[in-house]
């Protein structure tokens, strides 16, 4: 299986390193260490478009809001419909973070089209980031 080939004790030591960080801050100095500046321009890109199709928008407004091309969003849409739901998983744990404070606990729960309609807002990090991204 390929993801069996990818998941290398390399990778399975960057998992920990994600998973032990604290902070926004933490997490961004790592990116910053570990990647290129458009490498994390294009990831929280590709999850800007992730929430953006989750939310129902069209690919033609995900298009003029993000900057990201055609293929991209065709790519994110299909990681959300057949992919290993890492997309979904993130948009359903960032969600509820957004409403904390704000006298909101909603969950998403379960719908026969889980990717309809449910993430209306993201983490303002990747929002920054993935408004500055050009088209691939």
């Amino acid at each position: 299986m390929p993801e069996d080939r990818l998941r290398t004790r390399e990778v399975e030591q960057l998992l920990h390193a994600l998973l032990a960080l604290d902070t926004t801050d933490d997490a961004f100095a790592l990116l910053q260490d570990l990647c290129t500046v458009r490498e994390i321009q294009e990831m929280a890109s590709r999850l800007e478009v992730a929430r953006l199709l989750a939310a129902g928008e069209h690919y033609s407004a995900i298009q003029e809001m993000t900057g990201a091309s055609a293929t991209t969003i065709a790519r994110v849409s299909k990681a959300l419909h057949y992919g290993a739901d890492g997309y979904a998983r993130v948009l359903d744990r960032l969600e509820p973070r957004r409403h904390a404070g704000h006298g909101s606990s909603t969950s998403t729960g379960s719908h026969p089209d889980r990717h309809a309609g449910r993430h209306p807002a993201l983490d303002s990090e990747a929002g920054r980031l993935s408004s500055a991204v050009a088209d691939e």
